[in-house]
């Protein structure tokens, strides 16, 4: 992806002040998803990322990590796995709790979602604290997949969000703010 391409994209981002909480400024990504060019561009450059990586799963995370997770492994071949809140999936699940940068959550996974054959990519939309993204990669780790890698769309690097993810896992994004 070009620099163009990526001030592009980081102009049809929108901020929110205190959402979803007082004190937090969140980044609206959703002008960026409903523009057709842009959304070419998310996708193409996410699966760029992981071509040749061997990638089977890309797992996504509730919800707009299912956007680009969708995107990634329709166009790298493989298929889609489901990190949700909890109460909505269906069958045996695994489960963490994670700190957020405004309170607890929990995510859960089905328990069948990875094998020890799979390369996983988890994806995320944004990196902030580093939170929800470390709770997914403890959650998919369970499974004992072959390989894992951590992805996000773009980044807040001064939250420093990537210090607390592990330092031999891979962590990609395709800007940060």
């Amino acid at each position: 992806m070009n620099d163009s391409q990526i001030v592009f994209l980081k102009s049809l981002v929108r901020n929110v002040p205190d959402f979803p909480v007082k004190g937090i400024q969140f980044k609206d990504l959703t002008p960026m998803f409903k523009n057709p060019k842009a959304l070419r561009l998310v996708g193409d450059g996410l699966a760029e990322l992981y071509r040749d990586k061997g990638v089977t799963l890309v797992a996504g995370i509730e919800s707009r990590g299912f956007i680009g997770a969708s995107m990634m492994a329709t166009r790298l071949g493989a298929g889609f796995v489901p990190i949700r809140k909890p109460g909505k999936l269906p069958a045996d699940i695994l489960q963490q709790s994670y700190q957020k940068e405004y309170g607890v959550d929990t995510i859960e996974v089905h328990a069948d979602s990875v094998t020890s054959e799979d390369v996983v990519v988890i994806h995320d939309d944004l990196l902030a604290t580093g939170g929800t993204m470390l709770a997914a990669y403890q959650l998919i780790q369970k499974m004992h997949p072959a390989k894992v890698y951590i992805n996000f769309l773009c980044a807040i690097p001064q939250l420093n969000g990537r210090l607390i993810l592990p330092d031999d896992v891979e962590v990609t994004t395709l800007f940060d703010f």
